[in-house]
């Protein structure tokens, strides 16, 4: 597996000399990231907003990511527990949202992502999803970590927007002591002052050395957290630049929330990709990704 990092060496946090190892290899549902496998797609609405359109929106990504040669996982959300207002959609909820998730995955053929906030809810979504996520604010609840673990399933960690990578040495630790190896690691943004974020790509290689593939999240760097008072904003004009500097960083695969019409989505609108404009975003990364690779064990 390689050597394991901090990525701290004293000195500011800077490091010498340090090999990036190839990570493992973790399969979901017959996707596989990391390894010598090709960059992995994890593309969806935001939220369920409803059947019809989970599954309309599931179908045209998967052909996308199909053509432009993305290995493809949707993903939504049965309910979104942190909106910044009490009356914000949330959505259908943990036994409709997984029933809906369920038939997309039949009827699209493709593995599904969803978020839990509860070890009951984990137990729950584990029987349905083949990755479950751990939302950026929950990245440190241990019990939620270990009963997402215990599904069997592959879980999926988002950073939490006030941790630095090598603070996620720690969640991996939890997660393996609980019983698997199927862990992979998302960047979304680090809190940059009031209502902003800020992506250090340094944090791609540096989560990267503990053997787990590692996906940047393009379309939640680009919120802006409570920007809109009572709903978060965002700026989706800087999903392709961040996403294109991921790709040449080395990252093992995107995050990315897409929808047909975001202006009018009932959660995260401002920073979701169109849908319209997913084909032109992964053929200019897939460029990128075979040329950078993804993060070759350099030493400088």
């Amino acid at each position: 597996m390689g050597r394991r990092h901090d990525g701290r060496h004293g000195n500011g946090g800077r490091t010498r000399g340090v090999v990036v190892p190839m990570t493992r290899d973790v399969p979901a549902g017959g996707v596989h990231f990391g390894g010598t496998h090709p960059h992995v797609l994890i593309a969806g609405p935001c939220v369920i907003e409803s059947k019809e359109l989970a599954l309309e929106t599931a179908q045209a990504i998967a052909e996308i990511a199909r053509d432009a040669g993305f290995p493809y996982v949707f993903k939504s959300s049965y309910d979104k527990a942190n909106r910044s207002a009490i009356d914000s959609y949330r959505g259908p909820g943990l036994r409709d949202g997984l029933a809906i998730l369920q038939t997309v995955k039949d009827t699209v053929r493709v593995p599904v992502l969803t978020d839990v906030h509860s070890v009951e809810e984990a137990r729950q979504a584990g029987e349905v999803a083949d990755i479950v996520q751990i939302p950026a604010f929950l990245c440190r609840q241990t019990d939620l970590l270990a009963a997402a673990a215990r599904t069997g399933k592959t879980v999926n960690v988002k950073k939490g927007q006030f941790l630095s990578p090598w603070d996620m040495s720690n969640v991996v630790a939890k997660l393996e002591a609980s019983g698997t190896q199927r862990i992979i690691l998302t960047e979304r943004g680090s809190s940059f002052g009031y209502n902003n974020l800020a992506v250090d790509m340094r944090s791609l290689p540096v989560m990267r050395r503990w053997g787990c593939p590692v996906v940047f999240d393009a379309t939640h760097s680009v919120q802006l957290p409570g920007g809109g008072g009572t709903r978060s904003s965002g700026q989706r004009e800087f999903i392709a630049p961040l996403a294109r500097a991921a790709a040449a960083a080395g990252c093992d695969g995107f995050f990315m929330e897409v929808h047909p019409d975001p202006d009018h989505a009932l959660s995260d609108g401002p920073n979701m990709v169109p849908l319209r404009k997913l084909k032109s975003l992964l053929q200019e990364l897939k460029t990128i990704c075979l040329a950078s690779g993804k993060g070759s064990a350099i030493e400088l």
